[in-house]
C-alpha cells in the first residue's frame, strides 16, 4: 500500500509554518530538562493556562503563582522605593527571586541535567473608565545548560484592546511566544523578535522595549534589537540613553519639558551642535521650563536611515555611537511628520516643548503635500503641532548666493504665507540670533563624503573630540590604512 506523499505543484510558494501555541507549550513540556516557575500577577495566570492544557506539564511547572494583594506582593519580594508595581524593577526582582528558589529547593545531584528558568509577568489591563488601556512588564530568566550563568529578556508592553478579557488572552499568548522563542529561537534575535507576534496582531499589541543580557547574548547590542522593534512596526518610537541601554518612554518623557533635534547625524557636524547648545539656552530661559525638568532628544527617523534604500545598520551603528559618547540621549522614530513626534510626546507630558531645526526643516513643514492624507490638511497637522505648549528655534542657512535665510525672510508659497505669519506673530518660531556664521557652510554630507574618501580638513568641521572618536572606533567608512597609503604615494 502506497503511502501519501505530499503534492507539491509548480508555482508554489514556500510558507513559513508558525507552530501553533498547544504545539509551542508541548513541545517544552515534553522536554525532560526545562523546568521552571511561572509568576503572573495582573490579568490571570494566561500564560501558563496554555501549558497545562498543553498536557505532559508537570514535567515542566514547578511553581504557578499569583500574588495579587500587595502586602503579600511586598512580604515574598520587598517593597520598591517608588510604591510601584507595575514597573521593570519589580520584573527583576520577581524573576530573580524565583529563579533563586528554584536553585535553593532542587538538588543539582538530583536534577543534573536540568535548565531552570523563571517566567513572570506584571500588568495592569484596561481600566473601569476605559480611559487607560493598560500596559505592563513581561520577561523570562532562564538557562540553556545546567550550571549555566542566566539569560534574561525582559520586554515592556501597551494593550491597544479595549476589553479585558482580551488583552489577558493577548497576553497569554505573548508569554507562550516569548518562552518559547527564548528556548528555540534564541540563536537569532532578530527572528525571536518577530515571532513574538505569532498568532497575534500589531493592533493588538505595542512593544516599545527590550532588553536582551547574559552569556547568550552577549555580542546583543540592544540599540538593533530597538531599531528592530520600530523597522518592524511593533511600535512608532524607542528610546536609549548614553549608555545604550534601552528605556522605557514613559519613564523618562512623563512630565518633562522636552527639546527634541531631528537630524542625520551623519556625523554629528558643528552645525548640530551649535544648534542643540543655543536652542536649548533658549529653551530653559523660557518661562515655563525649568532646567533640572528638561530633556533634550536626539531624533534619528526611520525614513533619514533609509535615505540609501535599505537600513544600514552599521551606519545606524555609527551614529548611534557617536551621540551616545556626546552623552545624548537618542529616538528613533517612525514619524515623518513633526506634529506626530509632538503627539508622541504629548502622550507623556503636558510641560512645553521645544524643536530646534534648520530653515530647510520648516520650510518642509510648510509643505502641503506632507498632510495630504489627513483629512483637515495642513490645517488639522498645524493645530496638532502648535496647539500645544511648543516653539520652534530656527537656525538659519546660507544660499548660494551668500544670503543668509532666517524666519524673517525665508520664502514660503503665497497660499501658506499668511498661516505662517500667524504662527511667528505669535512666537511659535524663533530665531536662533547668537549662532557661529562659520559653521553656516559646513554640511554633514561632504563631511561624511570627505572621511569616506580620506580627504584632509573633515576634522575641522566637526565639535571637539568628535573626530578623536569616529577614528578611534573606525565610523562612517574611515580608514586610516587608505590615508596612509595617499601619503606614501
Amino acid at each position: 500500500m502506497k503511502r501519501d506523499t505530499e503534492i507539491k505543484l509548480k508555482g508554489d510558494k514556500v510558507i513559513e509554518q508558525i507552530p501553533s501555541l498547544k504545539d509551542k507549550a508541548l513541545r517544552i513540556n515534553l522536554n525532560e530538562n526545562i523546568y521552571g516557575t511561572f509568576s503572573e500577577i495582573g490579568a490571570g495566570q494566561e500564560t501558563v493556562r496554555h501549558f497545562f492544557r498543553a498536557g505532559g506539564s508537570s514535567g515542566t511547572i514547578a511553581k504557578a503563582m499569583s500574588a495579587y494583594d500587595k502586602d503579600f506582593s511586598d512580604a515574598i519580594y520587598g517593597v520598591e522605593e517608588d510604591g510601584r508595581y507595575v514597573t521593570e524593577s519589580r520584573l527583576k526582582k520577581i524573576l530573580t527571586h524565583e529563579a533563586g528558589l528554584i536553585e535553593k529547593r532542587l538538588s543539582r545531584k538530583k536534577h543534573p541535567n536540568k535548565i531552570f528558568f523563571s517566567f513572570a509577568n506584571t500588568v495592569a489591563t484596561i481600566d473601569f473608565a476605559k480611559q487607560f488601556k493598560g500596559h505592563g512588564w513581561v520577561g523570562i530568566k532562564y538557562q540553556l545548560e545546567p550550571e549555566e550563568e542566566y539569560n534574561e529578556i525582559i520586554i515592556h508592553i501597551r494593550f491597544k484592546e479595549t476589553d479585558v478579557r482580551l488583552q489577558q488572552e493577548t497576553l497569554g499568548i505573548l508569554g507562550v511566544n516569548l518562552i518559547y522563542g527564548a528556548f528555540y529561537k534564541y540563536n537569532n534575535p532578530k527572528h525571536l523578535l518577530r515571532y513574538l507576534y505569532d498568532h497575534l496582531d500589531k493592533d493588538q499589541l505595542e512593544i516599545d522595549t527590550i532588553n536582551f543580557s547574559g552569556p547568550r547574548f552577549a555580542n546583543v547590542d540592544n540599540r538593533l534589537m530597538s531599531l528592530q522593534l520600530v523597522k518592524n512596526g511593533m511600535t512608532d518610537a524607542v528610546i536609549f540613553d548614553p549608555e545604550g541601554k534601552n528605556i522605557l518612554p514613559a519613564a523618562i518623557l512623563y512630565k518633562k519639558n522636552i527639546l527634541a533635534i531631528r537630524g542625520s547625524f551623519r556625523p554629528v557636524t558643528k552645525v548640530n551642535m551649535d544648534i542643540y547648545e543655543e536652542s536649548l539656552k533658549m529653551f530653559q530661559n523660557e518661562l515655563k521650563v525649568s532646567r533640572e525638568n528638561t530633556l533634550v532628544i536626539f531624533e534619528i527617523t526611520l525614513s533619514n536611515l533609509r535615505s540609501d534604500g535599505e537600513i544600514d545598520e552599521k551606519d545606524f551603528m555609527d551614529r548611534a555611537q557617536l551621540l551616545c559618547s556626546l552623552g545624548q540621549t537618542v529616538m528613533i522614530s517612525n514619524f515623518q511628520e513633526y506634529y506626530r513626534v509632538v503627539e508622541y510626546f504629548a502622550k507623556y507630558t503636558k510641560a512645553r516643548m521645544g524643536l530646534a531645526m534648520g530653515v530647510n526643516n520648516l520650510i518642509e513643514i510648510f509643505d502641503e503635500k506632507y498632510y495630504r492624507h489627513l483629512s483637515g490638511g495642513i490645517l488639522e497637522a498645524f493645530g496638532k503641532l502648535f496647539y500645544r505648549d511648543l516653539k520652534v528655534y530656527l537656525y538659519p542657512m546660507l544660499d548660494e548666493n551668500g544670503i543668509i535665510t532666517n524666519s524673517e525672510t525665508l520664502k514660503i508659497h503665497p497660499r501658506i504665507k499668511e498661516l505662517y505669519k500667524f504662527f511667528k506673530f505669535n512666537g511659535k518660531v524663533v530665531d536662533i540670533e547668537n549662532y557661529n556664521p562659520k559653521n553656516l557652510e559646513v554640511f554633514s554630507r561632504e563631511v561624511l563624503k570627505m572621511i569616506g574618501q580620506s580627504k584632509p580638513g573633515w576634522e575641522s568641521m566637526l565639535p571637539t573630540g568628535v573626530a578623536t572618536i569616529i577614528k578611534k572606533k573606525k565610523l562612517f567608512g574611515y580608514d586610516p590604512n587608505v590615508l596612509l597609503e595617499k601619503n606614501s604615494q
